[in-house]
């Protein structure tokens, strides 16, 4: 949402002047500058929640008398966070008139706690009022989120804890998502984003948005099966790096040799992702290298990668024999399968494997780079981008969300494994990198 908006006038009284809950879940793809996430003027303050600098986050009900800015800092652009915002001014200890929850904990430790005078008034959801998400009207829109959200609730007349909108999983102990929680929306109670980017109100209301600014862009990504992206927490070098579309789009302009990649990683399963190589100049490189690789190596030498001068891969080190085919163009999709069982990757473009590979062949690898006998088999490797010479390279990938950054696929392939939506057919036995597909 890093340029788009959404808004809501209201034009009925609310249930409630004292009482509501914020309840959403989202998954920052910048952890730079402010951003602004749900915001409303309040007479000459306003209400919002927001990210500061620091990525600390600041909720308020009306900036000019009370701020709540939490000690922790939200900086995992890997993770869905589960955020609620609990307000009742009714309550006589002060402090209890506005809550935080982050993923189902009670936040009690704030770098800065002013509390809300019970004679204060929610401004969120009041007749006349306006209702930003992903930007703050009242501040110029000086800080759009940068990031993607999901299930968003405003609940007028009452205050609920986490635990009205998520539990802890009894087997592995994580905090997930209630899909249709139990809950009293009251006149100007609204739930938008429930499935996919509808910012139709699916609460019994008619609370509906519309998308004031930018793109709402729908993303497989969710907080029920999380898909890699670009991990922009390695890039911490000098070099100009640039990320975009929910870090699904990373760019990069520095004469430094580099390699960089995704936010999650695996050791045994087979993995299937597609990508455009959309700036060259800088000798680009793409494959597959061990997640804690430094970021100053290149993937060629650290893994295995596709190096641009020969237009062939080559692994930790050396240039792989085959016949590799011709070079990549910047409309060419390209295809990389990861069979981490066999020790094999596969090249491919725009629906042909290159070298004759058949990633369905198994334990023959045929047509693969083999890295079954090196040190990388049994490692923890993930899909990987790099350049070798100054200059700008770009890649942009689909890890399964169906779009190459704001375009959908043409005409989306089979997958078997029902995990992903991607151009070409997903070879038997592969799925997206995400976490459900770690888990297949």
């Amino acid at each position: 949402m890093a340029n788009t908006r959404l808004q809501r006038t209201f034009s009925q009284a609310a249930t409630s002047t004292k009482k509501g809950t914020f309840s959403f879940w989202m998954k920052r793809a910048s952890i730079s500058g402010e951003q602004d996430i749900l915001a409303s003027p309040y007479g000459s303050g306003r209400s919002f929640i927001r990210f500061e600098s620091s990525g600390q986050m600041y909720g308020t009900i009306n900036n000019a008398s009370d701020s709540y800015i939490t000690n922790m800092k939200f900086r995992d652009t890997s993770a869905w966070y589960h955020i609620v915002l609990a307000i009742d001014l009714t309550q006589s200890t002060s402090t209890d008139r506005l809550k935080f929850y982050v993923n189902g904990d009670l936040v009690t430790s704030y770098s800065s706690q002013s509390a809300p005078s019970s004679s204060e008034t929610i401004s969120w959801g009041q007749n006349g009022k306006i209702t930003d998400i992903g930007y703050d009207t009242t501040d110029g829109g000086a800080g759009y989120f940068n990031g993607s959200l999901s299930h968003i609730h405003w609940i007028d007349g009452t205050a609920y804890d986490a635990s009205a909108f998520g539990e802890t999983d009894s087997t592995t102990g994580e905090w997930e998502i209630k899909t249709s929680p139990s809950v009293t929306y009251g006149t100007n109670g609204f739930f938008i984003l429930k499935d996919g980017n509808t910012i139709t109100d699916s609460s019994p209301n008619s609370n509906n948005f519309t998308v004031a600014g930018g793109t709402l862009t729908k993303t497989e990504d969710c907080p029920s099966n999380v898909f890699a992206t670009w991990n922009p927490l390695q890039a911490t070098t000098s070099a100009s790096y640039a990320f975009e579309a929910g870090n699904t789009r990373m760019s990069v302009n520095d004469a430094a040799v580099f390699s960089l990649g995704a936010t999650l990683a695996a050791t045994t399963g087979k993995y299937y992702m597609e990508m455009k190589w959309v700036q060259q100049g800088g000798n680009g490189s793409w494959g597959m290298i061990p997640i804690d690789t430094d970021i100053n190596n290149r993937p060629r030498n650290a893994g295995v990668g596709w190096n641009q001068g020969d237009n062939a891969p080559w692994l930790l080190g050396s240039i792989v024999s085959g016949s590799w085919g011709g070079s990549i163009g910047t409309s060419d999709i390209i295809q990389l399968a990861m069979d981490l069982d066999n020790g094999a990757f596969y090249f491919g473009k725009n629906g042909t494997y290159l070298n004759s590979g058949n990633p369905t062949s198994g334990s023959s690898r045929t047509g693969a780079v083999n890295f079954s006998g090196t040190s990388l088999f049994g490692e923890q490797l993930t899909f990987a981008i790099g350049k070798g010479a100054s200059g700008t390279d770009g890649w942009n990938a689909n890890f399964g969300n169906g779009y190459i950054e704001q375009t959908p696929v043409s005409s989306a392939g089979t997958n078997a494994s029902g995990n992903g939506i991607f151009e070409y057919d997903v070879p038997s036995g592969y799925t997206a990198l995400s976490t459900k597909g770690l888990n297949l």
